[in-house]
């Protein structure tokens, strides 16, 4: 049966791409707003409670705003927005964080879909506390660098308008609005010492972790993530051998995310490096991935794998 599809936010990076990815698919039909009433209440209200499933890429206000204005049991939520993303009662929209998160999301009617950022951190890390490799109350650091696509319209259009900008880091207040899910997703008593930056490429990011033992724990780690990410088919897991990682202007978007492991000779010092498509599993392919486990499908249909 064809169910319906409302993106309230159509018009922005995230929407259009998961437009693209739903564009000929036979099972889900787009409920759309001409661009005159995309700010009008009453039709917004009408689109929001009249489509089995709603898609919110909004700022966080105006996505609380949305779930306020969604008056029926029936419609499905997926939240782009940070807003929901460690909220009572919302599924947390990552399915291979944990053995059950697939049937958590499948069951809600309310999903928040994951920052990129913590994407790519709670891949590595998430696994390796609940095997025990990394205690619950280590003191981790992220670094990590993305595409400017991910700042929305106004910071491509900065990135544009200064092709000279080779470098722009931020969050350096250090209470970034990912650190919440990052910490609470990978179980950790201490909230992670965020480090992000914006570079010079469209789309695209490396996320790394890095982590220093008194044994040998590189092999264990490699393990433990290779065996949590078995048969995924999104994401793979590798030991890195080579000598530099690279974002590229030509990167094509993909909904894969890539995991590699690191280390010094001793296997006592580890890089671990998550490197996924900000637009892709970092935002409107996770949207995608969701809908379908939400709406019983293969949750791979018209992902870009």
């Amino acid at each position: 049966m064809t169910k319906t599809v409302f993106i309230d936010g159509a018009a922005g990076t995230t929407g259009l791409e998961i437009a693209e990815r739903l564009a000929g698919r036979s099972e889900f039909v787009l409920l759309t707003l001409p661009d005159t009433e995309r700010k009008d209440a009453a039709r917004r209200a009408e689109a929001l409670n009249g489509a089995d499933f709603v898609i919110l890429c909004l700022p966080d206000a105006a996505a609380i705003e949305a779930v306020a204005m969604i008056r029926n049991d029936s419609t499905k939520i997926i939240d782009a927005s940070t807003a929901h993303r460690v909220a009572p009662g919302w599924a947390y929209g990552f399915p291979e964080l944990s053995a059950g998160q697939r049937d958590a999301i499948a069951g809600s009617t309310r999903v928040s879909n994951p920052g990129c950022y913590p994407t790519g951190f709670l891949a590595l890390v998430a696994p390796l506390v609940a095997a025990g490799i990394v205690p619950t109350d280590a003191r981790l650091s992220v670094n990590a660098v993305s595409g400017y696509s991910g700042g929305g319209k106004e910071l491509i259009a900065r990135f544009v308008a200064e092709p000279d900008i080779g470098f722009r880091s931020y969050g350096l207040s250090l209470n970034h609005k990912h650190v919440p899910e990052m910490q609470r997703g990978a179980g950790l008593t201490h909230p992670p010492l965020f480090a992000p930056a914006v570079v010079p490429v469209y789309r695209g990011m490396l996320v790394e972790v890095p982590l220093s033992f008194d044994a040998p724990t590189a092999d264990a780690a490699f393990d433990a993530l290779a065996a949590h990410f078995d048969g995924s088919p999104l994401v793979s897991v590798r030991r890195g051998d080579e000598n530099e990682l690279l974002l590229s202007q030509k990167d094509e978007a993909t909904d894969r995310m890539e995991l590699a492991l690191f280390s010094d000779p001793a296997g006592r010092q580890l890089r671990l490096v998550a490197r996924l498509d900000n637009l892709g599993k970092g935002a409107s392919g996770a949207c995608v991935q969701n809908l379908n486990i939400m709406a019983g499908l293969p949750e791979t249909a018209g992902l870009r794998i």
